[in-house]
């Protein structure tokens, strides 16, 4: 979440970031500031009636020795008295702070200036791209060269568990595990610490991440238990360090994680969600930046460019997008979008989105650290994919497809697959 005082200081710039987020209104802000503010008179009379009931109480100790009991015991009423109030004031206070917050938690973070403003994927900048994409026609797209191998199977899936739970067999499920290796190698070549992450998390966990309440809607649930089954591992892996400092010197930490993940809504309709391009049990690994706040801007672009350099070595041509105000989430202040090339589709299919969340997460969480001054401030937080798999396998099939029906193995994945072409 923001930092009221930073609310109540740019009321407009807060405001204007609501409505480019494509907010239909930004009350909360004015509705936020007037409800700190009332907050902030009633700590006020909170506090002045505790020091004055202090000060009458010890006049209490000089009465009684003065042997004017009457006079003592007409201030132990008054204090008593003061006592209830101030009790019935803190009650208040309660109230009126978890108002306070909960209109903090629907105010989305302010986009960085660099930020284009849209509210469609049109309006998203392409920054760079890399391969040429080929485009013969007679690749065939993944699912159907998938079904002749035998590899992909969702109609056991659909009766299985429904639509969006593919079966992945033989060589597709070796492919699977290949590219999770590979990715998990590469990002603890490159400083991560691997983490085996919970698969649910608890309505704290969620709610520190910014997947509640905004995301809800996308969320399985374990009601019974009060799970949520995670959407993706950056949300157990950031609430590792919930409610924990960290030491300047420690600074930056890079985790890693694999995980399953799991979305209720699969999205649009038609091309948009055939084979493996929309589902709603999916592997990926993620890669969470834990930053100092003057080092967070550098520290998402190396997030890119590690995430396009994994692309790279595999071979698959893509794009990356700068996203516009609109298309980048509630949490974040700046994303980058990574997409790769379909050339049984034409099209491009994203498989790795770089954000940084600025304190809006660490806010939430309480993850601080210690500074030079030896004073606690809120850090900086970042994710990215490292990769999602589905459409990262749908291009390999697409872009490694032979004429004659083989599969080609990119050059990288063949010491885990031992074999050179499938």
């Amino acid at each position: 979440m923001l930092d009221i005082n930073f609310i109540r200081d740019h009321r407009e710039v807060v405001k204007q970031g609501m409505i480019n987020k494509g907010e239909k209104t930004a009350d909360a802000v004015d509705l936020v500031i007037e409800k700190d503010e009332e907050w902030r008179k009633l700590v006020t009379e909170i506090g002045n009636l505790r020091a004055e009931s202090n000060s009458r109480a010890k006049e209490i100790g000089k009465l009684m020795g003065q042997g004017k009991k009457e006079e003592a015991q007409q201030i132990i009423n008054e204090t008593g008295q003061t006592k209830e109030k101030v009790k019935e004031l803190e009650q208040k206070l309660e109230t009126i702070q978890k108002e306070r917050d909960d209109l903090l938690y629907q105010i989305p973070n302010v986009p960085d200036q660099s930020v284009p403003v849209g509210h469609t994927e049109e309006d998203n900048e392409v920054i760079s791209t890399w391969g040429e994409p080929n485009d013969e026609e007679w690749r065939l797209p993944h699912w159907e060269f998938a079904a002749e191998k035998r590899w992909l199977d969702f109609e056991r899936g659909s009766k299985v568990a429904g639509a969006g739970f593919p079966f992945y067999v033989g060589k597709m499920a070796r492919l699977q595990r290949a590219l999770i290796n590979f990715f998990l190698n590469e990002a603890t070549d490159h400083g991560y610490t691997e983490i085996q992450a919970p698969y649910f998390v608890n309505e704290d966990s969620a709610r520190g991440t910014g997947q509640i309440p905004d995301k809800e809607d996308m969320m399985y649930t374990v009601p019974r238990d009060g799970f949520f089954a995670i959407p993706t591992a950056e949300v157990p892996v950031t609430n590792f360090h919930r409610d924990e400092i960290f030491e300047m010197k420690d600074l930056p930490v890079y985790y890693t994680a694999y995980t399953p993940c799991w979305r209720r809504e699969a999205g649009s309709y038609g091309a948009d969600v055939r084979g493996l391009n929309r589902l709603h049990q999916f592997d990926k690994v993620e890669l969470v930046k834990f930053v100092h706040p003057d080092e967070s801007d550098k520290e998402l672009e190396s997030l890119r460019e590690y995430a396009e350099s994994l692309l790279q070595k595999l071979k698959l041509p893509f794009r990356t997008l700068l996203m516009c105000t609109g298309d980048m989430g509630f949490t974040q202040i700046k994303k980058y979008d990574l997409e790769v090339w379909s050339p049984g589709q034409k099209r491009w299919l994203e498989v790795s989105s770089c954000s940084n969340f600025g304190s809006f997460q660490a806010r939430r969480m309480q993850i601080r650290f210690r500074n030079e001054k030896g004073k606690t401030e809120i850090m900086h937080t970042l994710n990215g994919s490292g990769l999602a798999l589905p459409r990262v396998v749908a291009s390999i099939l697409e872009t490694y497809q032979t004429e004659s029906g083989d599969l080609i193995v990119p050059d990288v994945l063949v010491p885990y697959m031992g074999v050179e072409k499938i």
